[in-house]
């Protein structure tokens, strides 16, 4: 989670620690809203790419060889 402060993917601003924490509890705030509104959508949209459901069983399995 904590990468080199001197190499930011974005530019971001210094903040103070208080700062910092304040917006990360707001950032999870929103995230836990959208989350909570959006929780049957998300979960459908995973679901339908779910494994199991992305790979279809074989059904025309060879027939057996006959033992004579």
């Amino acid at each position: 989670m904590c990468q080199d402060p001197e190499s930011p993917s974005l530019p971001l601003p210094q903040l103070s620690d208080e700062a910092a924490v304040e917006i990360l509890e707001f950032i999870y705030e929103i995230l836990h809203t959208f989350e909570s509104h959006y929780c049957f959508q998300i979960r459908r949209y995973y679901e339908d790419r779910s494994r199991e459901n992305l790979i279809q069983p074989k059904l025309d399995f060879p027939k057996p060889n006959p033992p004579f």
